[in-house]
């Protein structure tokens, strides 16, 4: 797709250049005086939430913003493998796919040897991240990113839909109520900021509150948490541009190091004609902010074309740009917890996403990491608030994102350090340079991470069976579920497993059978079949509510390596009657075939087979034996409410 010939537009991508314009801002309606989860901010952590939270019928969200409506320029432009991932989970990434600009090679430059006033291309090489998931890396506009996800909850059951113009004045919890899980001992005040209503406070009381609000997070201060963390002293220049150019990589993500004028990045963005500009500029003194420097996009500008020599550059438009400083920071908390108390108590409030992490933009890690954190939180927020499981749960949230925070943060520094051609110093300045060849090199070390898709959380009670993992090599404890294609035994159509994995808050186990056919009795994944169905110690028994579908809390797949399966010889549980009309479900049976074989792709054992739990964000919980029916219940067990 093409746009943005004639001077950028935001908005829908899907309406032509021509015709597209932004949308209008949207009413302004009280807020609700009590609400199950209050998030606070509608950047793309509290979108997800909101997102996910919004398909529940049975529980109320509210999410507030300050700004007057969705955002239309967006800071983060970048979308990983693993995002992608999650955005299918909300039956949206084909949209993504289609818009997003892809990336598929690295350009690196460095000063001529012959004439080190300008530069030269060295080489080119395969992105690292092809391969790592079914996704491709793309480039996209936030703000796009944000309507697909506002889209999703408008039309979702409870039509969730932002406050906006809300600035949040103050938030306390309750600590005598905080324990009381039947409680809303949150109280947030908000001043509006609408027209006709400007000064205006209005009060809302949540049994939860989750802090989206930026770097700057107004619920983070409210609860007293710290980032803690320090800054490299460097000012950059980010910009998105309509250009004019000879450079001949300019739509190809480049690493630019000149001799003595800096760095730029150069990233290309969708529609064929935008690119993003990361121009590295002076050094901060000690405690000296970027914004000290009263610098602009001309002074941005000035510099790229001094870094892009012999190259011209004329800049067009400028669509959006802003001057930053490097630096990394951690939240001491994520979550309301006093350090010094007991593990038992039970978090009411939470941070995520900027509000918690802070670094620079350069790795597109921002939102890749924003949205995994509320992608994490919400679907235990919605199992402890339905009464499906024990609100211990929700300790496990700081515990798995604060150690993907520290990751990002050693990631950036390491980042930062490598792309910038200036020491901090000059009697480093022997020392201190790098060359564009270190930076491929952490690129292709740091991939699974930059992809996101080797982020993985620590054996727990939600992560275990790690004796087991030789049974599916390839299907990592911990982390997402790889996707592979398999052949689905109804129609015929091949399919990829991961997307059955979708943000509906419910479990997946995947059958993968055992070298017998399962029409075989004595079949070791006939056998798990059955004591599925009928077992009392099922887990499925136990925990699916009354009356309810066989698959509304665990939705149990299965996988056969035999290529002559018929959907009419297998266990009705593989293919159940649900809904009011008893209609049967044919998309649970799956085969492998020359073409596909996930047991060779992902390294799972066919003498045996085995079995595979997901969890409601698509991270592997545990890897069985199939005949290990009492360890597949004491898992549950742990934290599920009958």
């Amino acid at each position: 797709m093409q746009y943005h010939l004639n001077g950028f537009k935001p908005g829908n991508y899907e309406i032509p250049d021509v015709a597209r314009e932004p949308a209008p801002l949207p009413s302004t309606i009280d807020l609700p005086a009590e609400v199950d989860v209050l998030i606070v901010g509608c950047g793309p952590a509290g979108l997800a939430l909101a997102r996910q939270l919004a398909d529940f019928a049975d529980i109320k969200t509210c999410i507030v913003e300050q700004k007057p409506g969705p955002m239309l320029f967006g800071q983060a432009d970048g979308i990983s493998c693993r995002t992608m991932e999650i955005m299918e989970a909300f039956n949206s990434s084909e949209l993504l796919v289609k818009e997003a600009y892809q990336l598929h090679q690295n350009a690196f430059w460095e000063p001529d040897t012959h004439n080190p006033q300008e530069i030269k291309r060295t080489h080119k090489v395969a992105d690292a991240r092809l391969g790592l998931s079914e996704f491709t890396h793309g480039v996209v506009n936030q703000a796009r990113l944000h309507d697909i996800l506002l889209d999703g909850m408008a039309q979702s059951v409870t039509h969730l839909a932002p406050h906006y113009n809300r600035r949040l004045l103050g938030l306390a919890v309750d600590e005598t109520l905080a324990q009381d899980l039947g409680a809303h001992p949150i109280t947030a005040r908000f001043e509006r900021a609408d027209a006709g209503q400007s000064g205006k406070t209005e009060t809302i009381k949540a049994r939860y509150v989750v802090g989206c609000d930026g770097a700057h997070s107004a619920v983070r201060k409210s609860l007293g948490i710290q980032l803690q963390g320090d800054s490299a002293n460097k000012a950059w220049g980010v910009m998105d541009v309509l250009p004019v150019t000879n450079f001949p990589d300019i739509r190809v993500k480049s690493f630019i190091q000149s001799k003595d004028k800096g760095a730029v990045m150069l990233v290309p963005r969708e529609g064929g004609y935008l690119v993003r500009l990361y121009v590295e500029l002076d050094l901060l003194d000690k405690d000296q902010r970027a914004s000290q420097l009263h610098l602009n996009a001309d002074h941005i500008i000035a510099r790229a074309k001094q870094i892009f020599n012999p190259y011209q550059l004329d800049i067009k438009e400028v669509a959006w740009w802003s001057i930053y400083e490097v630096g990394q920071r951690v939240a001491d908390r994520f979550d309301d917890t006093p350090t010094d108390k007991p593990a038992p108590r039970i978090p009411r409030a939470f941070v995520a996403g900027d509000a918690c992490h802070t670094h620079s933009p350069k790795g597109g890690w921002g939102l890749n990491t924003s949205l995994p954190d509320t992608f994490n939180l919400g679907w235990k927020l919605a199992a402890v608030l339905q009464g499906k499981a024990h609100p211990k749960l929700l300790q496990t949230y700081e515990t798995e994102r604060r150690k993907v925070a520290f990751m990002l943060i050693n990631a950036d520094r390491e980042m930062s350090a490598l792309v910038a051609t200036r020491p901090k110093a000059e009697k480093h300045a022997a020392t201190a340079r790098t060359s564009t060849a270190d930076i491929e090199k952490f690129i292709a070390r740091q991939n699974g991470f930059i992809a996101g898709t080797s982020i993985g959380y620590d054996a727990s009670w939600l992560c275990t069976g790690h004796e087991h993992q030789a049974l599916a090599s390839g299907l990592l404890i911990g982390q997402r579920f790889h996707s592979a294609v398999a052949v689905r035994v109804a129609d015929g159509r091949p399919v990829q497993l991961g997307h059955l994995n979708k943000a509906d808050g419910r479990w997946r186990i995947f059958i993968f059978g055992d070298a017998k056919s399962p029409l075989e009795a004595d079949s070791r994944a006939r056998g798990l079949v059955r004591f599925l169905a009928d077992a009392e110690a099922s887990p499925v028994r136990q925990y699916t509510p009354t009356g309810a579908d066989v698959d509304a809390l665990i939705d149990v797949c299965a996988v056969f390596q035999q290529q002559d399966l018929a959907i009419e010889d297998m266990p009705d549980f593989l293919w159940p009657a649900k809904g009011k009309y008893g209609l049967r479900d044919y998309e649970k049976v799956f085969q492998t075939s020359a073409a596909h074989d996930i047991f060779d792709q992902r390294g799972i054992q066919r003498p045996t087979g085995c079995m595979v739990v997901v969890r409601p964000d698509q991270h592997i919980a545990t890897i069985l034996p199939l005949d290990a029916y009492g360890e597949l219940s004491r898992f549950f067990d742990a934290f599920m409410l009958k």
